[in-house]
């Protein structure tokens, strides 16, 4: 049972760093579900003061995550339907245009979301695309530095048992 619950916690730390791209899979979240299934192994000691620091962590990024993007959007003037685009546009480059597609979709969606609000001021579009662009990427790199570190801790705490999982 400790061996499945290494693997399935490993594959939850890697899904988190992939999540921290996509915007339906929290990404620090599913790591720290990779966290707890390592400490969840008789192997490991448990250290609520690690799950709880880090489970925080992970909480506070996923309810920044839903106004970053928003606030950069409104920084730089821009609407609701900016944001929209932003999410809908890394969609679509994600899948139609991998790897650029994950920074170039989320700022034409934005710049043709802001169009469709407002379609006579294509630099006011063009200057909120921008802030929801740079809101996104600040987002997405926060996400991806915690899934990381959450992915670091969990390899250092295997690495420091790693004797005692693998002894018949």
């Amino acid at each position: 049972m400790d061996i499945f619950l290494l693997f399935s916690g490993f594959l939850l730390a890697i899904l988190g760093i992939i999540g921290a791209f996509l915007p339906v899979l929290p990404g620090p979240i599913t790591s720290w579900f990779g966290l707890l299934l390592l400490y969840l192994t008789s192997v490991i000691p448990m250290n609520w003061t690690i799950l709880s620091i880090t489970l925080a962590v992970a909480v506070i990024i996923w309810i920044i995550d839903y106004f970053i993007p928003a606030m950069g959007t409104k920084k730089f003037g821009g609407t609701r339907y900016g944001v929209v685009g932003t999410m809908v546009g890394l969609i679509v480059g994600l899948f139609f245009f991998p790897p650029l597609g994950i920074i170039i979709g989320p700022f034409l969606g934005a710049f043709l979301g802001e169009m469709i609000q407002n379609s006579k001021e294509p630099k006011k579009a063009l200057k909120a695309a921008f802030g929801s662009f740079i809101g996104f990427l600040t987002s997405t790199f926060l996400k991806f530095i915690a899934a990381v570190v959450f992915l670091g801790l969990y390899i250092s705490i295997f690495w420091e048992y790693k004797n005692t999982f693998f002894t018949f």
